[in-house]
């Protein structure tokens, strides 16, 4: 992926442990959710209104988000279908976040007892918290055994208060994939996107795993496959279980997997063309809106609001640009997003897919490029931290690419998680 700074990037390690990366829910009024510190409602100018809904503040350290609220909602004798939250947090941090389940009692839940996982307030609702219910997030990271460092705020300025909003790593699997085996469910070929799932080994770092796979791609034997398969590939696992029994319905055995997981790859589709004509759009020097641009409005509290978006004129008002995310309902794709999908082989009406409306995807917006906040700089020895906040939805392993040239890749290990 192509940056907007300039410079010579410093060097470090990132992620190399929960305390260096610390994120810190920014709430839809604009509070920063700091690490240990209690909240009530109406300073997170929230209401507390009786309901069947506890809402709470949520503390976890190595943790992902799913395992802390499920760990929780079992303490308070819910499941974890009871349980909502803002936003997702990385596994590998200190972090904080607004949650809430559905018929627990608040006692119980504030005096919880669960390692590294604390409540730090929580209160009555008569509304469950939903995914998108915050403005952003803030990171306070340390940059492990970091080199040339000075180059750091030369590429900050460089990027004059914004950088590429791409899609991470993460969203593309650990195995770089995911885009490939969605488009073959949009085409359709629900074989080949079984078979990619189960037997690729691009990018395959696991030597157990790797000789799994490559064995599955010589002989197809499915229901043998089960008795080498490593069991921490749960998901290939449900896949060959299915197979071994119906070997020929691929299309099923691809409904085996949960849905988040194969919305995943319609939504890693979307991502690699966004991904590409952003890329395009920095090759270009295009950094600016130019008439005909959709753009949307920036606001103090959520960054910017894309329900309030225009086309550019020039001497008109000012706005971040805004692309498309391709969905069946994208009204006016641009000419590059028209290319890309004749590339693909695919038209917009493929994110219908047959046979598993449950996939659908109609498609949304997206700042092209985002804006960043309350950049500082801490001690610049050998782990200097830096600090920034970014709004909902923009990944800091992608920020951080412009500013750090990581020792090992930047990726999220706990996508599946």
């Amino acid at each position: 992926m192509l940056r907007l700074s300039k410079g010579k990037r410093a060097t470090g390690s990132i992620k190399s442990s929960p305390e260096d990366f610390k994120v810190e829910e920014i709430t839809q009024n604009g509070t920063i959710l700091k690490l240990d510190t209690k909240y009530t409602p109406a300073e997170l100018g929230l209401e507390e209104k009786e309901g069947e809904f506890a809402m709470f503040v949520m503390q976890k350290y190595n943790w992902n988000t799913t395992q802390a609220l499920q760990n929780v909602a079992q303490k308070v004798h819910r499941g974890i279908k009871s349980t909502g939250f803002a936003g997702t947090k990385d596994k590998t941090a200190q972090s904080t976040q607004l949650c809430s389940i559905f018929g627990a009692d608040l006692e119980l839940l504030r005096s919880i007892n669960l390692k590294d996982v604390k409540i730090n307030g929580a209160w009555k609702s008569d509304k469950k918290m939903e995914l998108g219910m915050l403005s952003g997030n803030h990171f306070t990271i340390t940059i492990q055994n970091a080199k040339d460092f000075e180059q750091t705020a030369k590429n900050v300025a460089d990027l004059n208060g914004i950088f590429p909003n791409y899609f991470g790593a993460q969203r593309f699997g650990s195995r770089k994939n995911n885009h490939e085996i969605g488009l073959s469910i949009l085409k359709g070929d629900f074989q080949s996107a079984a078979m990619q799932f189960l037997t690729d080994t691009n990018n395959e770092i696991n030597d157990e795993a790797r000789e799994a796979r490559s064995r599955l791609a010589d002989d197809h034997d499915f229901t043998a496959a089960l008795d080498y398969f490593p069991t921490y590939l749960k998901y290939e696992r449900t896949i060959l279980d299915y197979l071994s029994k119906s070997e020929r319905n691929f299309a099923n055995a691809i409904k085996r997997l949960p849905r988040s997981l194969t919305l995943m790859l319609i939504h890693s589709v979307e991502d690699h063309i966004f991904n590409a004509e952003l890329e395009s759009l920095i090759k270009e020097g295009r950094v600016s809106p130019q008439n005909g641009d959709v753009v949307c409005a920036p606001d103090e509290k959520r960054f910017y609001r894309l329900s309030d978006s225009w086309k550019y004129e020039k001497g008109g008002r000012d706005g971040l640009m805004v692309g498309n995310v391709l969905g069946y309902e994208t009204k006016e794709p641009t000419e590059f997003e028209k290319e890309e999908l004749d590339k693909l082989g695919l038209k917009l009406d493929a994110f219908k897919v047959k046979g598993m409306p449950e996939l659908n995807s109609k498609g949304t917006t997206r700042v092209l490029f985002a804006p960043f906040r309350d950049f500082e700089i801490g001690s610049v020895a050998d782990n200097p931290t830096l600090s920034f906040s970014l709004p909902s939805g923009s990944y800091a392993t992608v920020f951080l690419e412009e500013l750090i040239e990581p020792k090992e890749e930047i990726t999220d290990k706990d996508k599946y998680d």
